[in-house]
């Protein structure tokens, strides 16, 4: 979650209720959701959430407390992933505090593959995995301390999504986090991830790597707060397995922000660059995070 900096503040709280889709344009021009996410902007009351950037942070939903995501992410694939040309992805994201510094969550994706014109069939449409989570800050940074703020999150991702349409993986993922998250100075925030998929693999549609068994994954994501509204900041994320040969490394940058819109309520953005296979040429992420007290 992207906090709100400014004097390092701690365990920040997260939100929200159910909002269904209801709709996602395919074809030659993929037309990003904003209007059912800034829809949401009415119900609200500052957001704190670490959309746009894949690596995850170190704060919780506080207890009994909600947290909701957002966002539509439309990729270019490289050449590796034809007939596939490219995917939009639109991912929903509930948190809840269940426990003083521990949340449990869910997230599904609705994913859209447009393939090449040759290709029978030419689009494919649905719900992809669905992963549910559970995630524990036993460590929190404080301001009179060196040490970090330190996490752990395990997702279990069952196979939801239709494997011929290729929406789904057809695997049961069980994936393990760490988190170390840093204020650096009063508006700069180091987050570093390291984690692993022991069972199964990161696909998300096409996008990941599709070996079965252990996939080492890490990144680290640096954020700026530049004014009291908007946070900018970069990351870099991969995930690497010694079999190769079965599956596609996964290595990817991305710049982006979010601009608190509305009071708990943020829009984020982002522009991601891939240099591996199990990552898009390149792609754009737009979203919106609120949280609820």
């Amino acid at each position: 979650m992207l906090r709100r900096l400014g004097k390092p503040q701690f365990n920040t709280s997260v939100t929200a209720p159910l909002i269904q889709i209801v709709g996602l344009f395919i074809g030659s021009k993929t037309v990003p959701l904003l209007s059912i996410f800034l829809a949401l902007g009415a119900l609200v009351e500052s957001a704190h959430a670490q959309q746009p950037f894949f690596n995850d942070d170190a704060d919780v939903a506080e207890y009994h407390r909600w947290h909701f995501e957002s966002n539509d992410e439309l990729d270019v694939l490289p050449r590796s992933s034809l007939p596939s040309i490219r995917q939009n992805t639109v991912t929903v994201k509930f948190s809840f505090g269940i426990l003083h510094n521990c949340e449990i969550g869910m997230d599904f994706p609705l994913i859209a593959i447009i393939n090449h014109s040759d290709t029978k069939p030419r689009s494919a449409f649905g719900i992809g995995d669905t992963d549910y989570s559970i995630k524990y800050n036993f460590h929190k940074e404080h301001a009179d301390s060196k040490w970090p703020a330190l996490t752990a999150s395990l997702n279990l991702e069952p196979p939801t999504g239709n494997t011929r349409l290729r929406l789904g993986s057809g695997l049961m993922d069980y994936y393990l986090n760490g988190i170390v998250q840093k204020t650096l100075a009063e508006k700069n925030v180091l987050r570093i991830n390291g984690g692993a998929t022991f069972a199964g693999n990161t696909l998300t549609g096409v996008i990941g790597i599709k070996t079965r068994g252990t996939i080492w994954t890490g990144g680290a994501s640096f954020v700026r707060q530049f004014t009291k509204k908007l946070d900018l900041g970069a990351e870099v994320y991969g995930g690497y397995t010694a079999n190769l040969t079965l599956g596609r490394g996964e290595l990817q940058e991305q710049i982006g922000g979010n601009y608190e819109f509305h009071h708990r309520t943020t829009f984020d953005f982002g522009i991601i660059a891939g240099q591996a296979t199990g990552s898009p040429h390149y792609g754009f992420q737009l979203g919106v995070s609120k949280d609820f007290w």
